[in-house]
């Protein structure tokens, strides 16, 4: 059976945009990308003296649970390099699931919806752009709808550099 899962992507050390293109050609290893947003630039929130994020979101088509699901993602982090030294720190990788089809799910691993995707303007923007009429399973606020109730806090600008489709054509499969 295939579910639907948004993924968060972001990245604030190194090459941002390759990170996050690397990131989204691994993805295609447990499911079918069928969607990228474009890429943001962002300010940090939270821990904020470091450098500022590259975010963007996919759609991803995929046969793996949710556990199986961010257990991948995991590995994927590792695999990029990330190494989680302080949290909110800053990381070459970072990879959530926001939303997997219109469930909630709860685990030690895992709780979808993503638990603050509500609150942050640079998961919504990006997330808005596939899916504005995407309904949250348990606010039962569409996408759009959660965007415009957030107060404009934090800086989420569209990235002026290389946009991630013309980083994936301009790498062999």
């Amino acid at each position: 059976m295939s579910h639907t899962a948004y993924l968060s992507l972001g990245s604030n050390v190194g090459d941002r945009a390759a990170q996050i293109a690397d990131a989204i050609e691994r993805l295609r290893a447990i499911g079918e990308v069928a969607a990228v947003s474009s890429l943001y630039e962002t300010a940090p929130v939270e821990v904020t003296n470091q450098p500022w994020f590259l975010n963007a979101v996919v759609r991803l088509e995929t046969r793996l649970d949710p556990n199986r699901l961010m257990g991948l993602l995991l590995d994927i982090e590792r695999a990029m390099g990330r190494e989680r030294t302080r949290p909110k720190g800053p990381r070459s990788i970072d990879l959530d699931i926001l939303l997997f089809d219109d469930q909630e799910f709860h685990s030690d691993t895992v709780d979808i919806p993503h638990p603050s995707m509500h609150l942050r303007r640079f998961v919504l923007i990006p997330l808005a752009e596939l899916a504005p009429n995407l309904q949250h399973p348990s606010l039962h606020l569409s996408v759009s709808q959660m965007l415009d109730r957030l107060p404009q806090t934090d800086t989420v600008r569209p990235y002026s550099g290389t946009d991630i489709p013309a980083i994936l054509q301009s790498r062999p499969h």
